[in-house]
Formats: structure tokens, sequence, C-alpha cells
């Protein structure tokens, strides 16, 4: 647990236990250590590292970041030795951009859950790497939902979740820069904003 934090250290004991989990790969807790030696900044070494093993994560998957074919998406999740909730953050569906939606979306044949999967995405991003905090999206989420006289967020239809998207893009513009749409910058941005995230209250 002290080196590969408690969710790195439980994921590599159901592997090791023949627990069929998803593939991954787990960053040391050293290297965070050294990321804040490196006034805050990849330490030498990690993004050959990160692009090694997402080599070999996009062989055992069959799927490859970026891809409009076969995407693969990926998640950065914090996991400290010793749980500390609230502290440190997560950034899911990474790997998505205006063309993979759709190209997910024809996949599963399912265009409300690849839209849906982006709207959480540009969420956790905005809020997560880019520090704008939820309530600004909360608030176009929750308008939208009112707009539309409904209640829950699963009676919201495509056409409503790609407006979302367009709405969270322009305020995230707005705030700070343009969404990236390039999956491996979503990447390396979101892997030093979870570094940073052990500094959260």
């Amino acid at each position: 647990k002290d080196y590969l934090g408690g969710k790195g250290a439980n994921i590599a004991e159901m592997t090791n236990l023949g627990i069929p989990v998803p593939p991954g790969f787990t960053i040391s807790a050293k290297v965070c250590d050294a990321f804040y030696k490196n006034n805050n900044s990849y330490p030498e070494g990690l993004k050959d590292e990160v692009e090694n093993n997402l080599k070999r994560l996009e062989e055992l998957t069959g799927r490859k970041l970026g891809d409009s074919e076969d995407p693969l998406l990926v998640s950065v999740r914090s996991g400290a030795a010793i749980s500390m909730p609230g502290m440190m953050d997560t950034v899911l569906n990474i790997g998505l951009n205006d063309e993979i939606v759709e190209a997910l979306g024809k996949e599963f044949n399912n265009p409300r859950f690849a839209w849906d999967s982006y709207r959480r995405l540009i969420m956790m991003f905005g809020d997560v790497v880019l520090g704008l905090g939820k309530e600004g999206f909360d608030e176009i989420f929750d308008k939208k939902k009112e707009q539309k006289h409904v209640s829950r967020d699963v009676d919201l239809a495509v056409a409503d979740l790609k407006n979302i998207v367009s709405k969270f893009k322009k305020y995230i513009r707005s705030k700070k820069e343009e969404f990236p749409q390039h999956p491996q910058e979503q990447l390396v941005m979101a892997i030093q904003a979870v570094f940073d995230s052990s500094n959260n209250k």
C-alpha cells in the first residue's frame, strides 16, 4: 500500500488471485513524492513510462487512445496508502472528444450513453484539472432539466446532452481555455491534476 496506494495494491492483489479486473497500470506513490520535489511538475522519465504502459494497455484491450474506430477510454484515479475521503480526485472517461463521442455512440448503438459520458468527462475535467469547481456546471445542467421539466438526469434526451456539452465547453472557454480535444493531452493534464489533489482540503 505504501508503494501502490490502497486502490493499486488491492487491484494487484485481485489480479494475483486470478479475479478478472480491467487492464490498467499504477503510478507509484514514490512518483508523487518526486512530483512535489520537482516543483509540481512531471519528474524525469514519467512521460516515457506512461507512454510505454499506455501502449501495453492498448495491446491488452485491442483499443487505442484517440482512435475513432476502437477508442480506448481511461480513468485517472488516486489512491493513498491511507484512505483520505474528499482529498484526492478522479477523472473518468479520458479519451473522449467531439469526434470520438460520435464513434462511441455508433459502436454501442447508444448515443445517449456516449454523450452522457462526454458530459461527465468535461465536467470532471473542468472541476479537477482546470480548477473551476462544480457549481457552474451544476447550474448549466440543472437549468436544462428545468427547461425540459424533468427531475432525473436519465430523462434528458441526446439532443439535450449535446446542448449541455456545448454549453460546458463554452463555459470552460470563458473562464480558462479550450477543453482539450487531444486525448493524450487530457491524460497528461489529468495525471498532473490528481497529483496536485493530494493537497486538497
